[in-house]
């Protein structure tokens, strides 16, 4: 797909980005709910657990699936988040070409919060019966940014409107109307 331009020059094409129960799919269903329709959310747990149902690994089938949805979306008018933990060595080369070939802006985010808060923000999830402390430890990665700074880095002091707003803000999305599908 590299070097495949995709999109417009106006769909907004937003990375999020963080450790597990960092707030990536809050966030996600903040901005959808807040913009409407027009905006489509590709979320790595969707492809990766429950359509492919794989391991989070290096050159796994999710990474592909990711990147070929959120193109289609792109290329059918959508604005496109995508959220995920996507380590920065699994998934950074795709979502590199990904920016490099989006045709519109592309903003991405890191939602970086210390273990503790992921743990206690965790034991909030419906999946904390099946995931424990010693699983949410070895998934944690401090700081996993991707290179080059393009990423904005949120701490866990900003609250979730407060996230959303920013990130509406940021992209532009706030100014822009939503699209009635």
């Amino acid at each position: 797909m590299c070097g495949v331009n995709v999109g417009t020059e106006e769909t907004r094409l937003i990375v999020l980005r963080g450790n597990s129960a960092s707030g990536k799919s809050s966030v996600a269903a903040g901005l959808r709910d807040r913009f409407g329709r027009g905006l489509a959310v590709v979320g790595q747990d969707n492809l990766r657990r429950t359509v492919l149902r794989e391991r989070d690994r290096p050159g796994a089938a999710n990474i592909g699936l990711i990147d070929l949805t959120a193109r289609y979306a792109l290329d059918a008018g959508y604005h496109v988040v995508v959220e995920g933990i996507l380590y920065a060595d699994h998934y950074g080369d795709m979502l590199a070409r990904l920016r490099a070939d989006h045709r519109g802006p592309t903003h991405g985010y890191y939602l970086d919060v210390p273990f503790a808060e992921t743990v206690a923000r965790h034991a909030t999830k419906p999946i904390a019966d099946e995931v424990d402390e010693n699983q949410l430890r070895d998934w944690y990665r401090p700081r996993d940014v991707l290179p080059d700074g393009v990423e904005t880095v949120i701490g866990p002091d900003s609250p979730l409107t407060g996230t959303v707003d920013r990130i509406l803000r940021d992209t532009g999305l706030a100014l822009l109307p939503a699209v009635d599908r």
